[in-house]
């Protein structure tokens, strides 16, 4: 039987004006033969911490674009997910904000150490590119995700993408 840890998480679609999505590649550093996956920026929440407060903290960290909790509004998306990380397994309750940016230079300056060392690099996906690819994403329905925040919801706009 295998034991999770449970987790929440907060994740973001942030999108640029020609309607892509930023991933970033990584990999499980305890299982390197499992290959790399493309996945949103965001991660674990703080003791206390909100899932806005989560999303804006990893944001900065993740890619520089430093935005306010207060402006992330609704969740677009949530779901539950099971998955191993670096030899532990987590049961991750997670939040996804829509983020809309003109364009953002990705500023990963901020990584921490595991993340300096499971991911590889980052690229803006669109919808169809995601649709018809091989590789592997997370959440599996990303595609659908996304086509269903960009028609349902305005998002977090960030004037030109640079950090405020």
């Amino acid at each position: 039987m295998t034991v999770y840890t449970p987790r929440r998480a907060a994740r973001v679609l942030l999108v640029d004006a020609p309607g892509r999505v930023l991933l970033f590649s990584g990999s499980d550093p305890a299982r390197p033969e499992h290959g790399r996956w493309w996945f949103t920026p965001g991660g674990g929440l703080d003791p206390g911490e909100t899932y806005a407060e989560g999303a804006a903290r990893e944001l900065a960290e993740e890619t520089g674009l430093r935005l306010e909790p207060s402006g992330f509004g609704a969740p677009v998306h949530t779901d539950v997910t099971e998955f191993p990380f670096d030899g532990v397994w987590y049961r991750q309750e997670q939040e996804f904000f829509l983020v809309r940016v003109t364009a953002h230079e990705v500023d990963t300056a901020g990584f921490n150490e595991v993340e300096r060392s499971s991911v590889a690099g980052h690229r803006w996906w669109a919808v169809a590119e995601l649709a018809a690819t091989d590789e592997r994403y997370y959440p599996p329905d990303l595609p659908a995700v996304l086509t269903r925040a960009l028609a349902g919801a305005a998002g977090v706009g960030a004037a030109g993408g640079a950090p405020c």
